[in-house]
This record gives C-alpha cells, structure tokens and sequence, in this order.
C-alpha cells in the first residue's frame, strides 16, 4: 500500500474515533448547552508554536456542535505582508463543525486537549450569544497583538463576560509563572532561527513581570488555569495525544550554541580571507549588523509592535556600524567603540532589565572580531 494512502486511512481512522468519543461525551438525558474549553498542542509551523484554542458548543437543541476559533488570518488578505511588518494584522473569528476542526489538528499531529466547563444555564447562553456575535461579517474582524489581543486572550475573554468577570478578578492580582519573554523562549527555543530572531527584535517590555491574567495569552496556562478552579471543569480529557514532545516547562541555557555558531562564522571568514580581503569581510559584516540596528530602530519608532520597543540589542547592531562599514579608511575609532557597546551589551546579559545572553553570545563575538581586522590592518597601514 502506498504511503500517502495509508496515511489516508489512518487520518480517517482517528477522526472516525475522535468523532466517536465526542458523541459519547453526550449522554442521554443530559439537558442543556454544553461548553468546552478546547487546547491545541504546538505545531511544526512558526506561528503554531505557542499552541492555539477553542471554545467547543454542543446543543443538539439548536443543531449547534462547532468550536469557535478566533485564530484565523487571511494571506490573500489585502497589504497583508504591509499590515504585518507593521504589526497591524487583521485576524477573524469563524465557527465550523467540530469534527471538521479536529480532523484539521490531527493532520497536522497536534494534540488535541477538552475541559467541559460547569456554567449555568444562563452564562452558557449569555456564552454562545456572544460567540455567534463575533463571528458575524460586521464584528468578526479584531487587531492582532501577539501578546495582548490574540486568539487565546479572546477565548478568555469570552469566558470572562460569561463567568461575569470571575476569571478576571482572580488571576489579575496573581504573578505570572514567567515573564513574556521566557514563555516565547520556552516555546520556541528548538527553531535555531525564529528564537534568534525573536530574542533580537524583542524589547525589554516582554522582560517586565506580568500577572497571571496577561500569562493567559498562552493557550494552554489558560487550561491549566481553569483546570485548578474547584468545580469548574467537570471533564478534562485528551481527544488526541501527539507523538510531537512537549514544550519544556522553562526556557533553557542555549547561548551556547549561538557562541559556536560564531566561533564557526569567524572561522569560516578567516579562512575565506584567503581569497577575499579580511578588511572587505569585515566591513561586509558590519554594513549587516548597522542595516539590522536601522530595522530595530524601525520596528522601535515606526511600527505598532509595542514589543519591540525600548531593545537594548542596538548596544549590538548599532547602525554606527554602516559608518565603519562605508568609510574608508575605519581608523582606531572601530575597536574603540565596537569594544566599549560590546562591554556595554555584555554586561547587560547578567542585569534583570532585558534577556539579551543569546544575542550576546551570537553578535557579539562578530563584532570583536571585525573590529580587530580594522586595528590590526591600521597598525598595517598607519595613517601618514
């Protein structure tokens, strides 16, 4: 048998089973609107790291058994590439059929994770007036902010209004189990790139303590949250377990490898100065690095990405650097100055204003480096 029908087979097998235990979740005689806080595992996909959720309604009454999902987003949307770079991104509610939901998850092999929750009568309904309300054409459209306003915070919010603000009011005084930025760390360490990335253009506004309201933005703390209520979730099961491992608990040390990377990038042009003029390479490093300061600056002061303000990385790409990068000859001012920023920036690395251990680890070096072809080629070739 071909494997792309097998595959076939057992997709089809696991949604035949997942419907299954869905229909047997309701028994006979069982009155009222049930609700259910869905959880979906992380996924392959950058912008499936952090998990995602769902509010699952199930009213044989009204011929209601859909999840409502605030996640969606459009990439034929118009500006769409625009209103990303600058953090603008229309996403939409929608409902669909559970079962057709689900099927999507376990294609993708994401867990899939269900709380039933015990509300009235009248907070279900107040619920699903809310819901159908939002996914309305005229209302279904919200602002994007990863942090602040995204599909997770949406759900909790849904339930919040449902609960008459209870869920609010008990977790707004509480701290965090960790600050913004060692959430995204955690959930994003194993992508070599995206972490590094993210750890560059990340302000020091995701450092700051939060409460355990605004931790909520990750899905499944908001199912861990309601999970500890007493009496609240009357139900907790795992529709589907991936076979994907789960995201650890805390971000771990992984500057490491983000210090080898750059002992092998320096290596390599060591020895691509064989061919092409260490000088060039250097500069070529530092038209980079001064190019990637302009782009912090610019998600900084021209953009609605909050989060990316206030970023002491400009102590590393510092786009002083396009002036050693451009001007000829660099002088002494380059080892002067690459080495007092990089002291700068390597001390900050251990003070409790913004992580910056693997930005330092990866750059830093870099830098040093560059600016040591520029002292040794003065000392070369000394000004007259």
């Amino acid at each position: 048998m071909r494997l792309d029908v097998l595959r076939a087979l057992l997709l089809a097998l696991a949604v035949f089973a997942v419907a299954g235990e869905a229909n047997a979740l309701d028994e006979p005689g069982d009155p009222g609107t049930e609700v259910w806080l869905v959880t979906y595992g992380p996924g392959d996909i950058y912008w499936q790291r952090f998990g995602h959720n769902a509010i699952w309604i199930r009213d044989s009454a009204h011929g209601l058994d859909h999840t409502f999902n605030y996640g969606f987003f459009d990439f034929g949307q118009e500006d769409f590439f625009l209103r990303f770079l600058m953090g603008r991104m229309r996403y939409f509610s929608a409902a669909q059929p559970s079962e057709v939901e689900f099927a999507q998850y376990l294609s993708e092999n994401r867990s899939i994770r269900v709380q039933r929750l015990a509300l009235s009568a009248q907070q279900s309904a107040s619920l699903v007036q809310d819901l159908l309300h939002d996914i309305r054409p005229e209302n279904r459209e919200y602002l994007y902010d990863y942090y602040a306003d995204n599909c997770s915070t949406r759900v909790r919010d849904a339930l919040d209004r449902a609960m008459d603000g209870a869920i609010r009011r008990a977790t707004e005084t509480r701290p965090a189990s960790a600050s913004l930025r060692d959430h995204t760390r955690r959930l994003t360490q194993e992508d070599f790139w995206l972490y590094l990335g993210l750890q560059s253009a990340l302000g020091l506004r995701i450092d700051r303590p939060v409460d355990r309201w605004q931790e909520m933005f990750i899905p499944a703390v908001l199912a861990d949250e309601l999970a500890a209520w007493q009496g609240l979730v009357v139900e907790d099961r795992w529709l589907f377990e991936s076979t994907q491992a789960m995201p650890p608990g805390q971000p771990g040390a992984v500057w490491h490898r983000y210090l080898l990377a750059a002992i092998a990038a320096i290596a390599l042009a060591f020895l691509l100065s064989r061919w092409l003029p260490a000088a060039a390479i250097a500069r070529g490093w530092f038209a980079l690095a001064g190019l990637a300061g302009l782009a912090i600056l610019f998600l900084w002061f021209g953009t609605d990405h909050r989060v990316a303000a206030l970023n002491l990385n400009l102590l590393i790409f510092n786009p002083l650097w396009l002036w050693f990068a451009f001007r000829r000859p660099a002088g002494r001012r380059a080892p002067v100055l690459v080495g007092g920023f990089s002291a700068a920036a390597a001390i900050l690395a251990f003070l409790p204003f913004q992580y910056t251990a693997d930005v330092v680890a990866a750059f830093v070096p870099l830098n040093l480096a560059a600016a040591w072809v520029f002292r040794t080629r003065d000392k070369e070739h000394p000004r007259r």
